[in-house]
């Protein structure tokens, strides 16, 4: 099969996905845009900001993108390409997409609060503590994974990481310029984007050479001022800019296979047992992961970008829209490593990975475009480093957010609390300890917990579901949308944690311990929601014959 054909197909399949299907999620769930959102109710200039959908978008965009819709499908690719992309379509569709935007239009109404803190409203305190714990573990994990990621790729390109730490400088420039002198949007991103290229050129020609154990220790200072400083000045303009880049890299990828037009060699399917555990299901649709679903997106909606929608209309762009681009992203990366032979792909695999064999497949394709193989690649690498940067620094401000609902009420503010609470739930020590947690997993042997990360992420979206569900019953909606997929990845993800211990059993103990822990947290809170959805459907049926 011809690649320019897949991509045209799921360009429209997409297209299509967000002019009906989400058009009628936003009848169903009642999105309204004379509805005053939170960011207007409860602006604070900190963490609630009313801001442009243009801008919304790069930062939702740019934070839940990262390298996860690459490695992802890339990695999944050894069953072949007709499964990878079935699911990409099918997920971002039904599954993604609708976990992304029902997360959002929830935490809309509930004040702008995170997942965990509908799970309270709509469950209990027991459940939103379960979810809580589950959270801020799997966040820790991701800030321990990216930030080596980000450190390695650094040491490996010099010059992405001289380039990234300008980029920072000018997006604080860029949001002091936009939001505080009154500088036009439309001048201020001309200028920003003259500052990338600017930033990129003397990355290239004066790279910065430090090693990983510094780098990580930068990185880390970053991601912590990151955290607690206000959205507009370095997280929102940061993401914001560093969306053209992404936009950029996609449209010359897009370009590149409509000139390149490359054809699928590898296998279109190649079984359901590769043998080793790698069994079709669960491992296709948990290694897949942000290409389709991830739960980490749940805590975006919920966490930030709910924050700063100015409109309920503009939910339908930022939460469903954002998924179905990172499906087109996904399609693509699986076309940058299917055009090679099948006898090739493990050894481009070998090569640095999947983040490598993107690089140098769309890098390939770039070049009908007239353009230097070499810069294409390094500016590929540079794009990539720049969202795994952003995914670090989002989740790092997630953590804090989860780790202060663990240690504070809802109900409770600073000053009604005791001492511990206190001194905890400030958002600077919240911060430090999320980081210290991370920092701890990053130094060590993060690494061999890696394997249950992808399933800890689906859990998250299966529990993420299980909280839509919640409130959706709670308003007397339909919620079959919701509930399909939701009973679908709770069936994947418990059946690969369950896998991963009967694997593990006598070889890696702290893979068994926490597939355990995970599970055991699953359970407990899926117990609870149902008991509660019983209650609720009984009490719906009493008032009906009444």
């Amino acid at each position: 099969m011809n690649g320019l054909a897949l991509l045209l197909g799921s360009t429209f399949i997409f297209i299509a996905a967000y002019v009906f299907y989400g058009s009628w999620l936003a009848k169903k769930w009642g999105v309204d845009p004379r509805r005053p959102t939170p960011a207007h109710t409860l602006k604070d200039g900190i963490d609630y900001v009313p801001t442009k959908p243009v801008v919304l978008l790069g930062h939702h965009f740019s934070s839940i993108a990262g390298a996860g819709p690459i490695v992802g499908p890339i990695s999944a690719a050894v069953f072949g390409w007709i499964p990878v992309c079935l699911w990409i379509l099918i997920g971002s569709v039904f599954f993604g997409g609708v976990h992304d935007y029902g997360s959002m239009v929830a935490s809309l109404r509930h004040k702008g609060q995170s997942i965990g803190q509908i799970i309270e409203s709509n469950v209990g305190r027991r459940a939103k503590l379960l979810f809580s714990i589950f959270a801020w573990v799997t966040l820790l994990v991701v800030v321990a994974a990216f930030a080596n990621i980000v450190a390695s790729t650094f040491v490996a390109n010099p010059g992405a990481g001289t380039a990234s730490l300008l980029f920072i400088v000018l997006a604080v420039a860029f949001g002091y310029g936009v939001y505080r002198t009154g500088i036009p949007l439309w001048i201020g991103t001309v200028a920003g984007i003259a500052g990338m290229i600017l930033a990129f050129w003397l990355g290239h020609v004066f790279p910065l050479v430090l090693s990983k154990e510094v780098w990580l220790l930068i990185l880390l200072a970053y991601v912590f001022v990151a955290s607690i400083a206000p959205v507009w000045i370095l997280l929102q303009p940061r993401d914001y800019l560093n969306s053209f880049l992404l936009y950029a890299m996609m449209a010359a990828a897009f370009l590149g296979i409509v000139f390149y037009q490359p054809s699928m060699e590898i296998a279109g399917f190649v079984g359901f047992d590769l043998g080793g555990g790698q069994w079709l299901f669960p491992v296709l649709f948990v290694t897949v992961a942000c290409g389709a679903i991830s739960g980490f997106h749940s805590l975006v909606s919920s966490g930030t970008s709910s924050k700063q929608l100015d409109n309920e209309a503009n939910a339908k762009l930022i939460g469903y829209g954002s998924m179905l681009i990172e499906g087109l992203l996904a399609i693509c990366a699986v076309i940058s490593v299917a055009y090679v032979s099948a006898d090739k792909l493990p050894e481009l695999l070998k090569q640095g990975g999947p983040v490598n064999a993107f690089a140098q497949g769309t890098a390939t394709f770039m070049t009908s475009l007239g353009m230097d193989f070499g810069l294409s690649k390094e500016f590929v690498a540079l794009t990539i480093s720049a969202f795994a940067l952003t995914t670090l620094d989002t989740a790092t401000r997630l953590g804090r957010f989860i780790f202060q609902e663990m240690i504070l009420p809802s109900e409770q503010s600073l000053k009604e609390v005791n001492s511990a609470q206190k001194v905890l739930g400030d958002r600077y020590v919240a911060t430090l300890v999320t980081i210290a947690a991370a920092w701890y997993m990053a130094s060590g042997s993060y690494l061999t917990i890696w394997p249950i990360f992808g399933t800890a992420n689906q859990m998250l979206a299966a529990l993420a579901l299980l909280a839509v569900t919640a409130w959706l019953k709670k308003e007397g909606k339909e919620t079959f949308m919701i509930t399909i997929p939701m009973y679908f990845m709770f069936a994947v993800t418990f059946t690969s944690l369950g896998q991963l211990i009967f694997v593990n059993l006598g070889k890696n103990w702290l893979i068994v311990g926490v597939s355990a822990v995970l599970t055991v947290l699953s359970l407990a809170l899926a117990i609870e929601a149902f008991r509660v959805f019983g209650t609720n459907d009984s009490k719906i049926s009493a008032q009906t014959k009444n």
